[in-house]
């Protein structure tokens, strides 16, 4: 067993500990419609990188990021009964920017579609 494996069964296991916890327990308006995309990991599991997205682009997840880091103790209590490590991981929540790249990307090749004609296969 690698740590990197380790690390990755750990940082999985955050994200669904996390997505519950959204669910179930946490009621700050700012965290409604937030999702986890994804968690990593580094090697010696100190620390775990939280990534979010939030409905309603960047704004909505720079609020988001202030209401994790406002319960991040309640976070992390939380995790640490679902988890079992002998140290908590330090929690560091970052915007994941990939859905605003996604959808710039298919903003610019409709916006080529309609120039060029919307039949790809004249080219």
């Amino acid at each position: 067993m690698t740590s990197a494996s380790r690390a990755q069964r750990v940082a999985g296991r955050i994200q669904e500990l996390l997505a519950e916890l959204l669910r179930r327990e946490i009621s700050d308006p700012r965290l409604a419609l937030t999702t986890i995309t994804g968690v990593t990991m580094t090697r010696d599991l100190r620390i775990a990188r939280v990534y979010i997205a939030a409905a309603g682009g960047r704004e909505a997840s720079e609020a988001a990021l202030d209401g994790f880091r406002s319960a991040a103790g309640f976070i992390k209590r939380h995790l640490a009964r679902g988890l079992g490590l002998r140290y908590m991981p330090a929690l560091e929540f970052f915007y994941d920017e990939s859905f605003d790249r996604g959808a710039h990307i298919d903003r610019l090749l409709k916006s080529l579609s309609e120039t060029h004609g919307s039949d790809p296969s004249t080219n």
